[in-house]
Order: C-alpha cells, then sequence, then structure tokens
C-alpha cells in the first residue's frame, strides 16, 4: 500500500505538472513567433509517462513486489530470531554436557576414594606384631636346657641395636599425607574448571601435582589440567599433559580419553599423521568405549578432509 501511495503521490504531481504546463505562455521564438512544437511535445512526454505509470498500477506489479519485499523481510527477521534462538539452545547443550561429564567424573572419584578407603587399615596391623610373637616361642622350650646360651644372647642385643640406628633413615622418606585435605586440594582446583575460570583451575592442578605427584588424585589432576588447555586454545601443552596421563598412568581409567583428546590437540596442531595414529591405537585397545567411537568419528572426518 505505501507504494500505492507514492504512485498517486507521483501521479498528482505529473497532473499538476501537466495543468502548469498547459496555462503556461506560448514560448517565443526568436522572431516572436510562438514555437508550438516545444509546447505540445511537453505534454505528450508527461502525458507517456502517465500511461506507463497507470499501466503498472492497472497490472498490479507494483503492489505484487511490494507484498513479496515485505514477505521477505519478515522471513529474514523470523530467521534471525530462528538463529538466536539455536545458538542459545547450542550453549546451553554445550554447558550441560561440561556439567554432566565433570558430575560423572566426581561420583567416579569418589567411588574410587570408598573402594581404597578400607584397604589402608588391614595394611597397618599387618607388619607390627605377627612376626616376633612366633620366634620367642619356637626356641623357648630348646633354651631352657642350657643355661649359658642365654649369656651369649645378650651380646645379640647390640646387633638388634644397629637395626635400629638405620631405622630413622627408613622412616624419613615415609611422609603421611592427609587424605582429606588432598581431596580438598583436588575438588577446589575441580570446581574451578567446572566454573570455567580455566586460568585459575590450571595454576590450582599444576599446585596439587605439585603437592601430591603420588595421590590417589594424581591421575585426574594430570587429565583436567590438559582438558583445561585445551579449552584455551594452548594446544602444545595440552598434547603434553595428555601424553603425561599416557606415560605416567597407563591403569588409569582416563587413559582413552587422554588418548582421544591427545589425538584431537595433534589434529588441532596439524599433525595429522600422529593424530591418526592416537586415534587409531585407541580404537583398537578400547573399541566398546565411548572414547572410540569419538574417534571413529574424527577419523572419518579426517578422511573426508583429506588428512
Amino acid at each position: 500500500m505505501r507504494i500505492c501511495d507514492h504512485a498517486l503521490v507521483v501521479l498528482l504531481a505529473l497532473g499538476a505538472g501537466s495543468a502548469l504546463a498547459q496555462n503556461l505562455p506560448p514560448v517565443v521564438g526568436p522572431g516572436g513567433t510562438p514555437t508550438a512544437s516545444r509546447v505540445a511535445s511537453k505534454p505528450t512526454t508527461i502525458e507517456g509517462r502517465l500511461s506507463r505509470i497507470e499501466r503498472l498500477l492497472d497490472s498490479g506489479t507494483l503492489v505484487e513486489m511490494a507484498t513479496r519485499l515485505d514477505q521477505l523481510q519478515n522471513d529474514l527477521q523470523k530467521l534471525r530470531g530462528d538463529v538466536e534462538l539455536h545458538g542459545r539452545d547450542l550453549d546451553v547443550i554445550k554447558q550441560r554436557q561440561r556439567d554432566l561429564y565433570l558430575d560423572i567424573d566426581r561420583r567416579l572419584r569418589r567411588a574410587e576414594v570408598g573402594n581404597a578407603a578400607p584397604a589402608v587399615p588391614p595394611a597397618a596391623p599387618a607388619t607390627p606384631s605377627t612376626p616376633p610373637p612366633a620366634v620367642p616361642a619356637t626356641p623357648a622350650p630348646a633354651a631352657a636346657v642350657p643355661a649359658k646360651p642365654p649369656a651369649t644372647a645378650t651380646p645379640v642385643a647390640p646387633a638388634t641395636a644397629t637395626p635400629a640406628a638405620s631405622a630413622p633413615p627408613a622412616a624419613s622418606p615415609a611422609p603421611a599425607v592427609d587424605p582429606a585435605k588432598q581431596q580438598l586440594a583436588y575438588q577446589a582446583a575441580f570446581d574451578l574448571l567446572k566454573e570455567g575460570r580455566y586460568p585459575e583451575s590450571i595454576t590450582a592442578f599444576e599446585q596439587f601435582l605439585a603437592s601430591y605427584p603420588g595421590g590417589a588424585y594424581a591421575d585426574n589432576a594430570q587429565y583436567w589440567l590438559g582438558e583445561a588447555r585445551y579449552v584455551t586454545r594452548d594446544f602444545t601443552a595440552s598434547a603434553r599433559d595428555f601424553q603425561l596421563v599416557l606415560k605416567q598412568y597407563p591403569g588409569s581409567p582416563k587413559v582413552p580419553d587422554a588418548m582421544l583428546k591427545l589425538g584431537y590437540a595433534q589434529y588441532e596442531l596439524q599433525q595429522w599423521a600422529a593424530a591418526r595414529s592416537v586415534l587409531t591405537e585407541l580404537r583398537k585397545k578400547y573399541p566398546n568405549s565411548t572414547a572410540a567411537r569419538l574417534a571413529a568419528s574424527r577419523l572419518e572426518r579426517m578422511g573426508q578432509e583429506g588428512r
């Protein structure tokens, strides 16, 4: 309808122009005679334009074009809204997937700690008292007949004193680690990662590994350190962290995931041969794992890209 309004304005303007042209005095030539040809030519061109506009209006072309333009604008606005909505949904899905993954890891850690906790107490009572009572119980009847062998047993006492002197160095490399304190340190670093504070989590995991290099959470801390660096696109350091998981903790349940993320990091570093090798090895060693399925998907993508 806006196009029609503009067209009507043009028609009115052209009509006024034609009326003015008809009311104007004739143009006088150089000899004082009016030049009727020039006056007659203007109404002809204006009438032609008017007839052309009238034909366009009668055919409905302008109205159809205006309708199509409005429809295209509405479709464009709808598409923009859909794109923004899908973008928000994708961000929510990514965040939920990350939270779910971290929650599963936390539950696995709790299960591992619960299974390892009762194994510590039986090891302590096994060492102290069982051997000593068995040794004096057997020689007691044999040593009761002679009276002088006990006297020879007195120089044996300094022999036992010498291992007592060597006992302090054996006790020195056994500083007791508080498992509760270790768990709190790991959980603090893990919470930073979960909150998306990746630089702080990297620092916390590095401090944890320096304080508890052989702790119960060392393999997980090394893996999540690589994850934090991968998210921040430090692929070189991330690949190094995942390789440490494979070398230092070969029996860890994090090994399949570490192999997968190592292949991803090498892919980002354009180390195509190394990435293909580690992902193929992952599929062979852990064929039924989720990491193996993701590795197969990445290998298929590399094949399509010609890598």
